[in-house]
């Protein structure tokens, strides 16, 4: 093993073979992040044989094995971010940022009820609109709203819950979607 200071050799394929197995034995990761990681360390440690290192080969090697798959990262994280009070745009930008496609991205967008639901989280959480004090103070609530709209929620969704009179009503609201959907 290398120690500080010291320059590992030049990775081959068995090498970078290895190095994706511990990779993804360690990590949920999607395919581009696999290969983000390749790159990577093929870069800082140079390649021994002739021709380009087969990040590509080694990265689907391991979607075929099952050891990487993009929609149950996908779901995982969507979820995640979800349950945590974000909206449907900061999902998709994580999701982008992850390497994951379009069609993938779609397939696990959040629907009407998840979305009430995220920004239902969020208010409770951060003491928004009935869920804080009752201050009717409007500078308050603009950044109230700017917050929201940061953690990815469309301004229709913030205002419903920002402006919903009680706490009962909110939920009522949020819960609503579950019964239409």
């Amino acid at each position: 093993m290398a120690r500080y200071g010291s320059k590992s050799a030049p990775l081959d394929e068995d090498k970078l073979q290895d190095l994706a197995v511990s990779y993804v034995a360690r990590f949920a990761t999607t395919r581009a992040k696999l290969e983000d990681y390749l790159r990577r360390k093929v870069r800082e440690r140079g390649w021994e044989p002739e021709g380009a290192a087969p990040v590509e080969e080694i990265a689907m090697k391991m979607v075929d094995a099952g050891y990487v798959d993009d929609l149950s990262y996908a779901r995982a994280k969507s979820g995640s971010l979800l349950r945590r009070g974000y909206g449907p745009r900061r999902v998709s930008q994580a999701l982008g940022m992850a390497g994951i496609d379009e069609g993938i991205a779609d397939e696990v967008a959040p629907t009407e009820a998840e979305q009430r639901l995220s920004a239902l989280s969020l208010v409770r959480r951060r003491g928004f609109g009935p869920f804080g004090e009752n201050v009717k103070d409007p500078a308050k609530r603009e950044k109230q709203l700017a917050a929201m709209q940061r953690a990815g929620h469309s301004l229709s969704l913030a205002l419903a819950l920002i402006d919903a009179p009680t706490t009962r009503e909110a939920e009522c609201w949020a819960a609503e979607a579950l019964e239409l959907g």
